[in-house]
C-alpha cells in the first residue's frame, strides 16, 4: 500500500494531541476538586485552567520560525519532553503556585503539538488522503478526552479523589509519545527539500510512498521554494502528437505516455479568439470581468471550477489519465534553440538518449552538493521505463494534476505549467473551433523555482540557493501569502466566536448548571460524578462523527462540510438558548440541554473542530508555512485565553442562555465568512493550492481596480 508510510506516521503524530485532549478532559474534572481543597476564588479557578493557554500562546510565537529554522520533528520531541516534565510536576503540585508552573509547561508541549501536527501531516500526506489524515488529530484528541472522563469518573466515586493523580498521569503517555517520536518520525521532506537536503528527502519520500520512483513528487516539492512567480491561468487541448502541424512545435508540451501502446500526446494551446500567434489565452481578464462586482472572494470560485465531478468510465480520461493521471514525463520541442549552446545541445542528446538531465541523482552515495535539479526528466526516468513496458503504478502529482516544463524563448524562457482537466468537459473530446479536438485542460504557467534567466538554457540552480534567497518577512508581504492569512487568520477567529474550547474546559459545570442528574438519580451517584459520566458519553459519541468527517473530507470537501454542519450548531445553540430562558419542568430543561450540547459537540468536531488547521496547513508556501501557521495558531490562542477565562464569569452575569446566544451569533458569521471567503482545498497538491492564492490575489486585485 503506497500510503501506508504516510498513515502511520500520521498516527504517530498525532498521539500529542491525544495527550492535549487527555489534559483538556482531566483539567475540567479536577478543578472541581482543585477550586474546593486550595479555596481559589473565581478569577484564580480560571488562571489555574487559562494557565496552560498562555503557555501555548507563548510558545507558539516562536513555533514557527523555529520549526523552519530546525524541522518539525525536532519540536514535536520537545514537545513530549514538555508534556513529561509538567505531568510528573503536577503528580506533586504542593500549592496553587507550583500548579501554574505544570500547566505553563503543559501549555508549552500543547502548543508545539497542536502548532506542528497539522504542519508535519500535511507536508508528509498523499494529496487524496491529506484531509482524512489531517483529521487523526481531532479524532485521536476526543479519544483522549474520552478516557480521561472516565477514569475522572472512576476516581469521582472515591471519597477523596485525588486531583494531583488526575492530572499527574498525563507523564505515561507523554514518555509514549517521546519514544515514538524519537524511534520511528522522520523529518518532513518538504522541510529537507527546503534546506537543499534533496538526498535525505528523496529516502523519506520513498518510505513514506513505498515506492522507488518518486521523481515526480521530488520535482513538486522543489517548485513549492518558489514564491511571488507571475502565474497565468492558460488553456490547451491534449491530442495526438501525430496531428499537430509543424508551425505549432514553438509552443506545445509533449507528454509521454505507454509508447508501447502507440500513444503519444502533446498540449497545444488554445488561442484567444481575435488573436492571429500561437500564444495561448489567458482567463484573467474573463475571471476579473465575472468577479468584479460579486461579495465572494474569486479565489472561491477558482477553487471550484477544478473539484467539480470527474467521470468514472467511459471516456478518453481512461487512455490519457489512467490511475488518477498518466505519466507526464515532459519535454520540449522547440527547433530553434538548438544550436543556441553547447551545454543545451549537450542536454537535448541526453534527452533522445532516454538519460535524465541530471543522471548524477540516481548514483548512490551522491552529496546534496552534487545535485542540480529534482530529478526533471524527459523520457529516462523509472516510472516512464517502468510504464513504457505496460507496467502500472502511481502518477502524476496528485488530484488530477500534472507537472510539466517547457521552453520558448518568446515566452521569457523556461517556464514550469500544472495541468488539471477541465471542469464539466472534463474526460471527454471537445472542439475548439479552428483548432481541432482533444481533451481541454486548464494550466497553470509560471516560472519554475529553480531557473534564473542568468542561466544558458533550461540550466537549474541548487534548491540550497533558492531557499536561502531573500527574507521570510518579505515573503510574508507577497499578494499570494497575505491573502492565505486572511482566510487563516479570520477562520480562527471566529471558531473561537464558535465558543468551543470554553465549552469543552466547562462541560461538567455547565451539565451540572442545567440540572443533569435528575437524568441519572436513580443510579444512585453524586451530581459531580453524573456530569463526568455524561462528559465521557458526550466525548464517546464525538468519535463516530469525527470518523464520518475523516470519510467525507477528501469527497464532500472541508467548505462543503462547513457550510452543512455551521448550520447545525447554531440550530443547537439556539435550542440552548430558549431551553434556558423558557421555564421548562426540571427534566424538559435537563433533556433540551444535554441533546443541544451533545449535537453542538458532535457536529463541530465533524468540521469546525479540525478544518481550521488543516485549511491553515495546506495554503501557504513552503518557505514560510511555519511562520504563517505560527500566526494563525497565535490568533486561535488569543481567542482560547479569551473565551476559557471570561466564560465563568460570563455564566454567573449572563446565564447559559446569554453565553450560548453570543457562540450562536459567532457561529452565523463564521457561515457567511466561510460561504464568501473560505476556498475548496481537497486533493490539490499544496504547491498547486498556494500557486492558486497568489493568482487569486492578482484576480482581486484587478476587480477591485476595475470597480473603482
Amino acid at each position: 500500500m503506497g500510503a501506508r508510510g504516510a498513515i502511520l506516521v500520521a498516527i504517530a503524530a498525532s498521539i500529542g494531541n491525544f495527550i492535549q485532549g487527555w489534559d483538556n478532559a482531566t483539567i475540567s474534572g479536577a478543578i472541581v476538586y482543585i477550586k474546593t481543597e486550595l479555596a481559589l476564588q473565581t478569577s484564580e479557578e480560571g488562571l489555574v485552567v487559562a494557565m496552560s493557554l498562555i503557555g501555548a500562546t507563548l510558545i507558539t510565537t516562536c513555533s514557527g520560525a523555529v520549526s523552519d529554522w530546525l524541522g518539525r520533528r525536532p519540536l514535536l520531541i520537545i514537545s513530549s519532553v514538555f508534556y513529561f516534565l509538567s505531568g510528573l510536576v503536577m503528580l506533586w503540585s504542593p500549592n496553587v503556585y507550583v500548579l501554574c508552573i505544570a500547566r505553563l509547561l503543559d501549555g508549552f508541549g500543547i502548543g508545539l503539538a497542536v502548532t506542528l501536527a497539522p504542519i508535519y501531516i500535511s507536508e508528509t500526506a498523499p494529496p487524496d488522503i491529506r484531509g482524512s489524515l489531517n483529521t487523526l488529530p481531532q479524532f485521536t484528541g476526543s479519544a483522549g478526552m474520552f478516557l480521561s472522563y472516565c477514569m475522572i469518573f472512576g476516581m469521582s466515586l472515591e471519597a477523596s479523589p485525588s486531583w494531583r493523580l488526575m492530572l499527574g498521569i498525563l507523564f505515561v503517555p507523554s514518555l509514549l509519545y517521546f519514544l515514538i517520536a524519537i524511534f520511528f518520525l522522520p523529518e518532513s521532506p518538504r522541510w529537507l527539500v527546503s534546506k537543499g537536503k534533496m538526498l535525505q528527502a528523496k529516502k523519506v519520500l520513498q518510505k513514506l510512498r513505498g515506492r522507488e520512483d518518486v521523481s515526480e513528487e521530488m520535482a513538486l516539492l522543489v517548485e513549492g521554494l518558489g514564491i511571488g512567480s507571475e502565474t497565468s491561468i492558460e488553456e490547451y487541448l491534449i491530442g495526438s502528437a501525430a496531428d499537430q502541424e509543424p508551425s505549432e512545435k514553438d509552443y506545445k508540451v509533449l507528454l509521454y505516455g505507454s509508447e508501447g501502446a502507440g500513444l503519444s500526446w502533446v498540449a497545444k494551446p488554445v488561442v484567444a479568439s481575435g488573436h492571429s500567434s500561437m500564444k495561448p489565452a489567458s482567463r484573467l481578464g474573463s475571471i476579473i470581468g465575472n468577479q468584479s462586482m460579486h461579495l465572494m472572494d474569486p479565489l472561491v470560485t477558482l477553487f471550484d471550477s477544478i473539484h467539480e465531478k470527474i467521470p468514472e468510465t467511459g471516456s478518453m480520461r481512461s487512455v490519457l489519465f489512467p490511475h488518477s493521471g498518466s505519466m507526464f514525463s515532459s519535454t520540449v520541442e522547440n527547433h530553434h534553440h538548438h544550436a543556441k549552446n553547447e551545454q543545451f545541445d549537450e542536454e537535448n542528446i541526453e534527452r533522445e538518449g532516454d538519460q535524465d538531465y541530471y543522471p548524477s541523482d540516481a548514483v548512490d552515495g551522491v552529496s546534496d552538493d552534487d545535485l542540480r535539479s529534482p530529478l526533471i526528466s524527459a523520457r529516462g526516468s523509472s516510472m516512464f521505463n517502468h510504464l513504457r513496458s505496460g507496467g502500472d503504478g502511481e502518477a502524476g502529482i496528485g488530484g488530477g494534476w500534472q507537472l510539466a516544463w517547457k521552453w520558448s524563448e518568446k515566452e521569457g524562457g523556461l517556464k514550469r505549467v500544472y495541468l488539471h482537466q477541465e471542469g464539466s468537459r472534463r474526460g471527454s473530446l471537445v472542439s475548439v473551433q479552428g483548432q481541432g479536438e482533444g481533451v481541454h485542460v486548464a494550466a497553470l504557467v509560471s516560472q519554475p523555482a529553480l531557473y534564473s534567466k542568468q542561466t544558458i538554457g533550461p540550466a537549474m540552480v541548487h534548491p540550497s540557493e533558492v531557499a536561502s534567497k531573500g527574507s521570510i518577512w518579505k515573503d510574508l508581504t507577497e499578494p499570494g501569502v497575505k491573502h492565505a492569512l486572511i482566510v487563516g487568520i479570520g477562520i480562527q477567529v471566529l471558531q473561537q466566536l464558535a465558543g468551543i474550547n470554553g465549552v469543552l474546559y466547562y462541560t461538567p459545570q455547565i451539565l451540572q448548571e442545567a440540572g443533569v442528574e435528575i437524568l441519572l438519580k436513580d443510579i444512585g451517584i453524586s451530581s459531580k460524578s453524573t456530569s463526568f459520566l455524561l462528559s465521557a458519553i458526550t466525548t464517546l459519541l464525538m468519535l463516530p462523527c469525527i470518523a464520518l468527517s475523516m470519510r467525507l473530507i477528501d469527497i464532500s470537501g472541508r467548505r462543503q462540510l462547513l457550510l452543512a454542519t455551521i448550520p447545525v450548531l447554531i440550530v443547537s445553540l439556539v435550542l440552548l438558548v430558549v431551553g434556558n430562558a423558557i421555564e421548562f419542568n426540571s427534566i424538559v430543561h435537563a433533556l433540551i440541554s444535554t441533546i443541544s450540547v451533545v449535537v453542538y459537540f458532535c457536529c463541530f468536531k465533524m468540521a469546525y473542530g479540525p478544518i481550521p488547521n488543516i485549511l491553515c496547513s495546506e495554503i501557504f508556501p513552503t518557505r514560510v508555512r511555519g511562520v504563517c501557521i505560527a500566526i494563525c495558531a497565535l490568533v486561535f490562542w488569543i481567542g482560547n485565553i479569551i473565551v476559557t477565562y471570561t466564560l465563568p464569569v460570563m455564566l454567573s452575569s449572563i446565564g447559559l442562555a446569554g453565553v450560548f446566544g453570543i457562540y450562536a451569533v459567532g457561529c452565523f458569521i463564521s457561515w457567511i465568512f466561510v460561504f464568501l471567503k473560505v476556498p475548496e482545498t481537497k486533493g490539490m497538491p499544496l504547491e498547486v493550492i498556494t500557486e492558486f492564492f497568489a493568482v487569486g490575489a492578482r484576480v482581486r486585485r484587478a476587480a477591485s481596480a476595475k470597480n473603482l
